[in-house]
């Protein structure tokens, strides 16, 4: 296979991410500052997130006196707006990706404007309850089309040789901003909603949200396009039925249905067991939130070099398999014993973080250019169905068994249940990674060794030969 000179490899200086000048000195710059641009753009996101969703979405719901059935469909409606995946990789191919995903996730966060003055408009309590579902949907719908054609400008815009390394980098400013923002607004209610301002200060971080993301849509403007390679062929329908049969991208799909599925047996059940059976408060919750945060950050820039220089590939078949442990850990945990708790929040910030680098990887290298937001839409569809059926049966279950079970000399609770059949579903995942066929990638035992001697050295630095090598930018073959 044909060599890549040296000089044409992408580097990394002082952190910055620098593109090969397979355009020209100037195509260079502009995709330098596009990417930084994108990064910058994640950062105020993450932002806009904090302060419009979780704990404040939350919060707003039970400002306006929304009952628990109203609450748990708040929380499904992510879910339920991935039905709108195929209708949004339409509209991609259709509009191009980058108008679309401009127009789309700046009408998804500027649709917050209302809620400023919600506060202080005296509607009656149905009315300004019925006024924050419809923009909480919108907000959710909007998002999906704005996510597919996001996606599929990302597949374009950034160079396969670097994106893992990029998408790691990205990946550390959005847990940094995430972190502080989610803080910052947690302690600000904290703060005010005691002395009667909770109102208010729903309001005041809406207007930080709305300005987070008027700060997205710029930066998003100013990223260039997709470029002259993108797929501008007429959407066809057909393109739904060949992502889906496509004897390259079913794998992958069986895996995102499965993987997803087993997470969302025990995803929605975490800080529940933290709060009601553990009795840790949240201040602990959140130190828990910040020590994920912080692995994940620290571990980033390590499995993006290792998803350029190995594949994505045999890095979702390793996280994947180790995070299938952490549920685990939440076995041996109990309001006396919460030393563990640190190991879980170690494992799962490093794991999570490299399955999320090459998972997004995987779905933007397997997809092919022609009908790429069809194929997106098929990965995030079944992602999102296997996450919903699991989850609602898992409520289901955690009803059932609302009794302590007595097994083995143990008392078993309703989530150690639900905690013990998301790994084994997460193991069962695992096995079907193993079926997903990525051109270029190396082996696992390959992988497994650099790990090894990363973790011997003490260091991230990965050695300069890996990258010599195929013109997709990953190592030889697998064997």
């Amino acid at each position: 296979m044909p060599s890549i000179l040296p000089a044409l490899m992408p580097t990394l200086e002082r952190g910055r991410i620098i593109p090969p000048p397979l355009h020209g000195p100037v195509r260079t710059r502009r995709l330098r500052a596009s990417l930084d641009a994108s990064v910058a753009e994640g950062a105020a996101a993450e932002v806009f997130g904090a302060c419009a969703g979780g704990a404040v979405l939350t919060g707003w719901a039970l400002y306006l006196g929304a009952s628990p059935v109203t609450i748990g469909l708040l929380a499904a409606l992510p879910v339920a707006a991935q039905s709108v995946q195929i209708p949004a990789a339409w509209l991609t191919q259709r509009l191009g990706a980058k108008p679309l995903a401009v127009a789309a996730v700046g009408f998804s966060r500027l649709v917050w404007l209302p809620l400023i003055a919600l506060p202080f408009l005296h509607l009656a309590p149905a009315a300004a309850l019925a006024l924050f579902i419809t923009v909480v949907t919108l907000a959710g719908i909007l998002g999906v089309i704005g996510g597919n054609a996001w996606t599929a400008w990302m597949g374009e815009l950034v160079p396969g040789a670097i994106r893992g390394r990029f998408f790691s980098r990205r990946m550390v400013y959005l847990n940094v901003a995430g972190t502080v923002a989610s803080l910052g607004a947690g302690l600000a209610l904290d703060a005010l909603a005691p002395r009667g301002w909770k109102g208010e200060t729903l309001g005041a971080l809406a207007a930080v949200a709305c300005v987070a993301g008027a700060v997205s849509i710029w930066l998003l403007l100013v990223q260039d396009g997709p470029g002259p390679g993108q797929d501008l062929t007429p959407p066809d329908w057909r393109d739904v039925t060949r992502s889906v049969r496509d004897s390259k991208t079913r794998p992958l799909i069986a895996y995102l249905f499965g993987w997803n599925a087993a997470v969302g047996i025990s995803a929605g059940f975490f800080s529940y067991h933290m709060l009601t059976n553990l009795e840790m408060g949240f201040m602990l919750v959140a130190a828990h939130g910040i020590l994920v945060a912080a692995v994940r950050v620290a571990s980033a820039p390590a499995w993006g070099r290792l998803v350029d220089a190995f594949g994505a590939r045999p890095v979702v078949i390793v996280c994947s398999f180790g995070i299938s442990v952490v549920p685990m850990i939440w076995l041996f945990i109990a309001p006396g014993r919460l030393w563990p708790i640190v190991i879980e929040a170690v494992v799962a910030g490093a794991l999570w973080g490299g399955h999320g680098i090459a998972a997004f990887d995987l779905s933007i290298g397997l997809a092919p250019r022609r009908g790429r937001p069809f194929y997106l839409a098929a990965f995030a569809t079944a992602g999102g169905l296997g996450f919903a059926v699991t989850s609602a049966l898992a409520g289901i279950l955690a009803y059932a068994l609302s009794g302590p079970l007595h097994l083995l000399g143990s008392t078993w609770l309703n989530v150690h249940v639900l905690f013990l059949l998301s790994a084994v579903g997460r193991a069962g995942a695992g096995w079907l990674s193993l079926r997903i066929d990525e051109p270029a990638a190396r082996g696992v035992p390959e992988l497994m060794r650099a790990l090894a001697g990363m973790l011997a050295r003490r260091s991230t630095r990965m050695p300069r030969p890996e990258y010599a090598v195929v013109s997709e930018g990953r190592g030889s073959p697998r064997a």
